[in-house]
């Protein structure tokens, strides 16, 4: 297994639209919008085996907050877990995040997401509480913060 990492492109959306689901497997796709794509691809990644996505991560700077980056999503192929694809693109993405002067990376998720909050955590992101209603849903969401 050899997996590389490139910029993502905004033609990578077709594919990614299309697995995402069912990677998840629960509707996720309406999270990631096309113009993330399109918008923040250079700060983006895909990982591939032997040519072959396994893997995304959306990410960008933030515009109104120099020293920070955001997460916003990330799937592996659920046939590659469990093999560092997503601790390392992560570890890019801070690679990137750093190298433009940021000095903290954040995320969110649904606090009963139990297994995002755990890999967070592994990969030494703090957790905020859980935020009543943070997107106006109804939906608890916690906060993922990490100094680089």
């Amino acid at each position: 297994m050899t997996i590389s990492h490139r910029s993502a492109i905004s033609a990578d959306y077709e594919w990614i639209i299309g697995v995402v689901d069912d990677w998840w497997r629960r509707p996720v796709s309406s999270g990631l919008p096309r113009l993330f794509l399109e918008h923040f691809h250079s700060t983006s990644l895909v990982a591939e085996d032997s040519g072959k996505p396994v893997g995304f991560l959306v990410g960008f700077f933030s515009p109104s907050n120099q020293t920070e980056a955001y997460i916003h999503f990330v799937g592996v192929d659920p046939q590659m877990r469990r093999r560092s694809v997503g601790k390392e693109l992560y570890e890019h993405f801070f690679e990137i995040a750093r190298n433009d002067g940021r000095i903290e990376v954040k995320a969110i998720t649904a606090s009963i997401n139990h297994d995002s909050i755990e890999f967070h955590r592994y990969l030494g992101f703090s957790v905020s509480p859980p935020i009543a209603n943070y997107n106006g849903s109804g939906v608890d969401f916690v906060i993922f913060s990490r100094l680089l």
